[in-house]
């Protein structure tokens, strides 16, 4: 999927600190914010904090440090990175700093997220193939597919989330993760094999019995 179209003109009044440019690019891409921010979200947070209030957290963070835009050759990736920064935030206060596993994160020389990606690839997975009625059912689903995606190459797994859930492009994954595009890909089509061989792992996963 790619991205809205950004001009220029609206980029360069962006890097030069700009209020009202900040406002309609993030307006601009607010609909692929709200997706990570939704994915991100600890599912125990739900029904106190919502993706729109995340949002709403990251553009004052944004206003706040607008002036750092100016070196990013990417301001949606730098934008991002502040709706990162804020979701760990958010997750260290509301559920404490023990919630952390750096062992389960990707080291990409930014803060780690505090709710893991193997949670939120779970989380997704299952609640697209169980209904919320089958709650035994979805709890056991759901151990299996994490501990499985936890297994697999900590950057494969990024790669997947920010691809296929997230919807960025090849190029802002590659930035995001900085590694060459051409490594993104190739993670990326390795990413989603090993994603197959753990739904057909999953019993019910697959052949749609969890939904029966």
């Amino acid at each position: 999927m790619t991205g809205p179209d950004v001009s220029s003109e609206l980029q360069n009044r962006l890097q030069a600190g700009e209020t009202q440019a900040l406002a309609e690019f993030f307006d601009l891409h607010r609909e692929r914010l709200w997706r990570m921010a939704n994915f991100r979200l600890s599912s125990k947070l739900r029904g106190r904090i919502s993706p729109d209030d995340v949002l709403q957290q990251s553009y004052l963070e944004a206003a706040k440090r607008i002036e750092h835009c100016r070196n990013q050759s990417s301001p949606f990736v730098w934008i991002r990175m502040i709706v990162r920064q804020t979701l760990t935030d958010i997750h260290r206060r509301h559920l404490g700093a023990q919630k952390r596993d750096a062992g389960r994160e990707v080291a990409i020389n930014r803060p780690n997220y505090a709710h893991t990606t193997a949670a939120s690839l779970a989380m997704q997975l299952v609640g697209d193939w169980t209904s919320p009625s089958q709650a035994a059912v979805r709890v056991e689903k759901l151990n299996i597919v994490q501990t499985a995606i936890e297994n697999m190459d900590p950057i494969d797994r990024e790669v997947l989330a920010l691809r296929h859930f997230e919807e960025l492009t090849n190029a802002e994954v590659a930035e995001e993760l900085d590694i060459q595009p051409k490594a993104a890909s190739i993670r990326y089509i390795r990413a989603l094999g090993r994603l197959r061989d753990i739904l057909s792992e999953a019993p019910g996963l697959v052949d749609g019995s969890a939904n029966a």
